[in-house]
């Protein structure tokens, strides 16, 4: 049954929006109007949108909606994959995810895609209606469960993909929050410092006209420089921020971006190690689902977000393809870790490379936690170490000149 997108008054006037199914759009009116709504626009959802240029998965949501969530897509996966490992098919799969949501975004998405699988198309293409909720990865491993005829266990493979990697981005979220918000604090507080209290309590020996100690003079003329020049800085700081950013939108000057952080001491091999963990794990599970080599490494191309790390895995298809092995096409260019091409060249020679890739994938997770436990357990006490300098040296200068007056007085 086909479902329809619609917008209606109820009797008091508010304008309501949402999904409903129907034969047609004239019966899916007349359900609206035994529901006490008055339709102002019905469209129907999926191939009829995509046929008349709109964006099915962002319409009447709002332009910054961009599909799920993270969180959103991993928990949809994993009662989908339930569902089907419960022998119900892909149809009734969608209608008990449209029931059981509650989520007015994700129950339109399940909607336009249940409406073009019972049109006939494959639940894959369905899915590709709506490419801001559903990655390529996504849509090419439902494909080769269609194919294969597994599909109900390629989305458990899915749902655990998803999940995985959406707890790695928690957790990188989690483990900077703290070191951000120190940072912003410390900021502020230095701030208000050298603007307000400074220059209330130094201007007092200002007017007794006596010499005042070095460190106290450099903190009165930081002080009146941030005062003055304060709110330019902010703008110029911006006006730089803004044209770095138009800067990466040419792929020589992103490439080259990529390529210093690549380089970097600490974040450099944070970042290889996190694009070695989110290919290895994409590569594993396209492996492991049916997906040829050289279809999964194009995908697992599109999932870098370092473009050197995905120039790298793009050679890497190309010398696959002229009959080259997998390891020695990655390590060519020698920017993936070398621990990750020894588990890709043993499971090459022991042919379970789809395993020997979960477990390069699992490694690389680890290090990358390892890391980056190293890395905020260093940086919290370092900030706290530095805020607390530059507050000794404030109150320093403030307390010399009081320390001289009293000598005088002696």
């Amino acid at each position: 049954m086909p479902a329809y997108r619609y917008s209606a008054q109820d009797v008091s006037g508010l304008l309501v929006s949402g999904v409903l199914e129907a034969d047609t759009a004239r019966l899916a009116r007349s359900a609206l109007r035994e529901k006490k709504l008055y339709p102002v626009q019905v469209d129907a959802v999926g191939r009829e949108e995509v046929s008349r240029g709109k964006a099915p998965s962002i319409a009447q949501f709002g332009r910054w909606r961009r599909g799920l969530s993270s969180a959103q897509l991993s928990l949809m996966t994993r009662q989908f994959a339930t569902l089907l490992s419960a022998s119900l098919t892909v149809e009734k799969a969608l209608s008990a995810l449209i029931d059981q949501t509650e989520n007015e975004l994700t129950r339109q998405i399940l909607a336009g895609v249940r409406s073009e699988v019972l049109s006939g198309s494959t639940l894959h293409r369905a899915l590709g209606l709506y490419p801001a909720t559903f990655p390529d990865i996504y849509r090419a491993l439902v494909g080769a469960g269609e194919q294969s005829g597994e599909l109900d266990q390629v989305m458990l493979k899915l749902a655990d993909y998803t999940e995985s990697k959406q707890g790695l981005q928690q957790r990188l979220i989690l483990a900077f929050i703290y070191p951000a918000i120190v940072s912003l604090v410390a900021f502020l507080v230095i701030v208000g410092l050298m603007t307000y209290v400074v220059p209330q309590i130094v201007g007092v020996f200002q007017r007794t006209h006596q010499a005042l100690p070095l460190l106290t003079r450099l903190l009165i003329g930081l002080s009146n420089f941030l005062l003055a020049w304060g709110p330019y800085l902010l703008v110029i700081a911006a006006g730089l921020g803004y044209a770095f950013q138009q800067g990466l939108n040419n792929p020589v000057r992103r490439r080259n971006w990529h390529q210093l952080i690549l380089k970097m001491p600490v974040i450099g091999r944070l970042t290889r190690n996190l694009g070695s963990a989110r290919f290895a794990s994409t590569l594993a599970i396209l492996v492991s689902s049916g997906v040829p080599l050289l279809a999964a490494l194009r995908t697992g191309a599109d999932v870098m977000g370092n473009l050197v790390m995905k120039q790298t895995v793009e050679n890497a298809a190309n010398l696959v393809r002229e009959g080259g092995s997998l390891s020695r096409s990655l390590a060519r260019d020698e920017v993936f870790p070398p621990v990750l091409i020894h588990l890709i060249a043993s499971g090459e020679s022991s042919g379970r490379l789809d395993y020997m890739l979960e477990k390069a994938a699992v490694q690389q997770e680890s290090e990358v936690t390892n890391r980056i436990a190293l890395l905020t357990g260093m940086l919290e006490p370092l900030l706290i170490v530095i805020m607390g300098g530059v507050v000794l040296l404030i109150v320093l200068a403030i307390l010399l000149p009081i320390i001289n007056v009293n000598q005088l007085v002696r």
